[in-house]
Parts: C-alpha cells; sequence; structure tokens
C-alpha cells in the first residue's frame, strides 16, 4: 500500500496545522489532520488546540460533516485510542465511514495507542509512517517523554571563557549579556517547568518568570520548581504569585523528574546550580546543553558545574555541538556565543519549534 500524491501533500498541510504557533507546546502532542475527498480534493481541515479541546480528527470530521464518509483521513499522529476528555479518535473516525486513514508517526503513549489496529479491525484502511520524521520534530519533547516516562531536560547555564559562572565574591549578574537574557527567556518559554536547587533560591532570590525586552511577566508561566531538603523564607521571589511553584522535596533527580511526569510536565528547564548540575550530569539526566559564553576572564570564582570526579582528560565527558549562534551585543566585549550541545547517545538535535514546520 503506497501513499499516493495528494496524500503525501496532505500530510504536508498537516504538518503545517500542527505546527501552528498559537497551540501550546504541552502536555499534549500537536497534531493536523486533512480530509482527502475520493477525487484527491481537500473536504476539511482540522487541529488541536490543546488539551481539553477537540483532537484534530475531530475537529476536522465536525467541519466536513456527511462528507466524511468514504473519504482519506491525513493525520500527523495515529488516531487515538483512548477515551479520555475527548472520545477516542480511531472509533470517531470509523463511525464517520472514513474509508482510509493515513498518518506519520506511531503514538508514543502507551495510554493512547492501538488506534492502527482499531481501524483495521474496522476494515478502514491503514498506512502509517508517512513524513514520519518530520512529524517527530513537531512534538520532539512530548515523544521523548512518552517514551522514556520523564521529562526531557535542558541545562542551561552561561559562563565566562575560563568557565566561571559568578566571581570570586558571588557576583553573576553581567556574565551573560543582555542579549543572552532575552534568548534565555525566550528559552524558558518553550519549557514546561524551570528547575533550581534550594541553595539557589536562599542565596540568588531568583523569581524564575517568563518576561519581555521590558523585563514584564508574560501572561504564560512555566512552573517554577524547587529541588532540595533546605527549608526556605516563604518571602523569597519564587513563592510570589506571579507563577505557579512546587518544592520538590528531594536530592535525587530522577525522584525529582518522576514527581514532575505525575504533575504531566514533559519539559524541564534546569537553571540550578553547579550542585545540582553535577548531580543530573552524573545521572545521566541531561538530554540537551545550552551554554552562554561570555568573552572575559575571571580567573577564579563559581564553577559552572560541580564535581564531577573526573581525575585524568582521558575521562573527559565528551558532548556533540549541535549548533552555534553568536549573539552581538551593543558593544563587543558584552557578545556572548550560544552553545547547543548533546551528550552522547542522546536524540537527534531538538527542532526549536519557534523555526516553525
Amino acid at each position: 500500500m503506497d501513499v499516493t500524491a495528494a496524500e503525501r501533500e496532505a500530510m504536508r498541510r498537516a504538518l503545517d496545522l500542527a505546527a501552528s504557533p498559537e497551540v501550546p507546546l504541552g502536555p499534549n502532542p500537536r497534531v493536523g489532520c486533512v480530509l482527502l475527498a475520493p477525487d484527491g480534493t481537500t473536504l476539511a481541515e482540522g487541529h488541536h488546540r490543546g488539551a481539553g479541546t477537540p483532537h484534530a480528527e475531530a475537529d476536522a470530521l465536525a467541519r466536513a460533516g456527511a462528507a466524511a464518509r468514504g473519504a482519506t483521513a491525513v493525520v500527523t499522529l495515529e488516531p487515538c485510542n483512548h477515551e479520555g476528555r475527548t472520545p477516542a479518535c480511531a472509533r470517531a473516525l470509523v463511525e464517520a465511514g472514513v474509508r482510509r486513514v493515513v498518518f506519520a508517526q506511531s503514538d508514543a503513549n502507551p495510554v493512547a495507542t492501538g488506534g492502527a489496529d482499531t481501524l483495521r479491525a474496522a476494515g478502514v484502511e491503514v498506512l502509517g509512517g508517512v513524513l514520519a520524521d518530520e512529524a517527530q520534530a513537531i512534538n520532539r519533547v512530548w515523544t521523548f517523554a512518552m517514551e522514556h516516562q520523564r521529562p526531557f531536560v535542558t541545562w542551561k547555564f552561561a559562563t565566562t571563557l575560563d568557565g566561571r559562572s559568578a566571581a570570586a565574591d558571588g557576583t553573576s549578574r553581567w556574565v551573560s549579556s543582555r542579549a543572552a537574557r532575552l534568548d534565555t527567556h525566550r528559552l524558558r518559554g518553550l519549557c514546561d517547568v524551570m528547575l533550581v536547587g534550594s541553595n539557589t533560591v536562599a542565596v540568588d532570590d531568583p523569581e524564575l518568570t517568563v518576561r519581555d525586552g521590558d523585563d514584564v511577566p508574560l501572561p504564560r508561566q512555566p512552573l517554577r520548581a524547587v529541588m532540595g531538603l533546605r527549608e526556605l523564607d516563604p518571602g523569597r521571589r519564587v513563592f510570589n504569585d506571579r507563577a505557579e511553584t512546587l518544592v520538590l522535596r528531594t536530592r535525587d533527580p530522577r525522584v525529582a523528574l518522576e514527581m514532575l511526569f505525575v504533575h504531566d510536565r514533559q519539559h524541564v528547564f534546569l537553571e540550578g546550580g553547579p550542585t545540582v548540575a553535577a548531580a543530573f550530569w552524573e545521572a545521566g539526566l541531561v538530554d540537551e546543553v545550552v551554554v552562554y559564553v561570555a568573552p572575559m576572564l575571571l580567573g577564579a570564582g563559581r564553577s559552572a558545574v560541580g564535581d564531577l570526579g573526573i581525575q585524568t582528560i582521558a575521562d573527559a565527558h565528551h558532548l556533540q555541538v549541535a549548533d552555534v549562534t553568536v549573539l552581538p551585543g551593543e558593544h563587543g566585549d558584552d557578545t556572548n556565543v550560544r552553545l547547543t550541545l548533546l551528550p552522547r547517545a542522546t536524540m537527534p538535535r531538538p527542532r526549536d519549534p519557534s523555526e516553525g514546520a
């Protein structure tokens, strides 16, 4: 069973719909659907707009009405087989009389998988794997979280050329440039959790919100998570009302991620200090590293990461460089370089959702 030219073109359109900029990045996958008439023309389009809203297939079927009988549904994700807040899409397609279903990515959610089998059992033609890589790129974090049953972890830090994140007196405010700080807020906004250790909250008192160029918090804010056993002053800024905050009473990175996954979180932006960073790294729980390098030297001060137990150069941890971007400042000495790096044996380089489909 081969994919037709019309179906392939419809899949590209469905991918565009899935990547619509107004659609949240989680916790549900972003999905697009195009219904084709028997002659290959488009009957209706639909896409999922976030948790609790109709799935892409249901959206397209509602727009097509009775014309959906005998149609081909082209969808970016295997139709779900789960009855939750919305009906199972596989069953909805069968009841609408759809003749054929072409999908891109198989459903990685163990709760919702099995839609293709339900469709085949009902006599519907099913073809999967069409432009699957493109579909997975749109839902790269969701796919990772479903397959690994834990959030994807991006570790971000700023450093000088000699690997210092703060001066000897503890000051660190100007290690990164304004352009780097604005870029950090952009990346924060792509995640659903910002995680730090309790020591960072006690010493630095960060607010951990996503802010615009005028330093104003945006309407949508990721969850703020504080990890550790240290008792904290409730007056710390991380406990204000500008975003939700969750205290994770553990020092174990794996336990912390399990707790966040239970809260339906899929992408952790790790901004903790060197101790927390070292703990996640040594546990093998860092999936992406974003580093802002400033063209300055300190010669002393706090290192960006804690002791990893490495005694010889032969045991150094090597990373793959996925991207290098220069963030120019107003003056030559405040230009920063952003490095995106991947640990060995990690997933392919994630595509930034802001880049579009």
